[in-house]
């Protein structure tokens, strides 16, 4: 509205410069005062009118300028969310194809074993991965006591199976049992899972003769006297080995090679362990 009656103003004004300019270019002597007078009215005039003219020019240029830089500024805006998201998909693959290739590494670490990957698609409630369900079942050939492995090492245990899922217990649960021992001395021990302990991320170390030779430090592996885990899968590395309070045996802790906060990813080794009865001290997981 304020524009469009600035318009009307202009034109206004242009057309009485336009008269008094048909006046002043009379030579008539007798119209030479009323020619001065003009003169006088119309210098303030037209400055007035040029000054109008440049301020609604100014006015529109700006209001064009404006209105360019809302439509680049909109664009831009367009073009930062695409590289955002493009920018985000990248990362995305480059972290999946990170984590495919140490798993490309394990597969290949222990390739005397018959594995498949699968997909974490689930998980019980908590901060870790200490329960979780996979997108392969029993369609894909996974069994009960088929055991599981990601991040460089043992993860768990099939305890439960459907035609396109599975459930593992991983090994950082209160209920797991694990018979392991040191890959140098070969010394037997149990990896107990304990979510308590496991906040400071680590697992216990148990049933280690007062005579075995674990050392802090030490790779602890699963044991050929598992009677469900495969032998030779890398659980973690002992820490705080210590003789125990009676002096009849070892205990300490150990650190977990797997890393149960960022699972996503896993291969089940589709064999199973069969060996009969269950040994001593390896409970439901062993």
């Amino acid at each position: 509205m304020e524009r469009k009656r600035s318009k009307y103003l202009l034109i206004g004004l242009t057309v009485i410069c336009i008269l008094l300019i048909g006046i002043t270019s009379i030579k008539d002597g007798v119209l030479e005062p009323l020619r001065t007078g003009v003169g006088y009215v119309l210098v303030p005039l037209q400055t007035g009118v040029n000054a109008v003219g440049r301020g609604i020019y100014n006015g529109i240029r700006d209001y064009s300028q404006l209105k360019d830089a809302l439509e680049e500024n909109a664009q831009l805006k367009d073009e930062v969310a695409r590289l955002t998201e493009e920018n985000n998909r990248l990362q995305a693959n480059q972290f999946e194809l990170s984590r495919l290739r140490d798993l490309y590494e394990l597969d290949q670490e222990y390739m005397n074993y018959e594995k498949i990957g699968a997909r974490i698609i689930a998980k019980d409630s908590g901060d870790w991965f200490q329960v979780f369900r996979v997108n392969k079942g029993s369609a894909d050939g996974v069994e009960v006591d088929n055991n599981v492995i990601a991040g460089g090492g043992l993860v768990g245990i099939v305890t439960d199976v459907g035609a396109n899922y599975a459930t593992v217990r991983s090994i950082i649960d209160d209920s797991s049992r694990v018979s392991a021992m040191a890959l140098q001395s070969g010394d037997n021990c149990i990896v107990a899972g304990d979510l308590t302990l496991f906040e400071e991320g680590r697992l216990r170390i148990t049933n280690i003769s007062r005579e075995g030779d674990i050392k802090d430090g030490d790779p602890i592996v699963t044991s050929n006297i598992s009677s469900k885990f495969m032998p030779g899968i890398l659980v973690g590395y002992a820490a705080d080995i210590t003789v125990d309070p009676e002096r009849l045996t070892k205990s300490g802790y150990l650190l977990p090679v797997a890393d149960f906060d960022n699972l996503q990813e896993v291969l089940i080794i589709t064999g199973t362990k069969d060996t009969g009865e269950d040994q001593l001290g390896e409970g439901a997981g062993s």
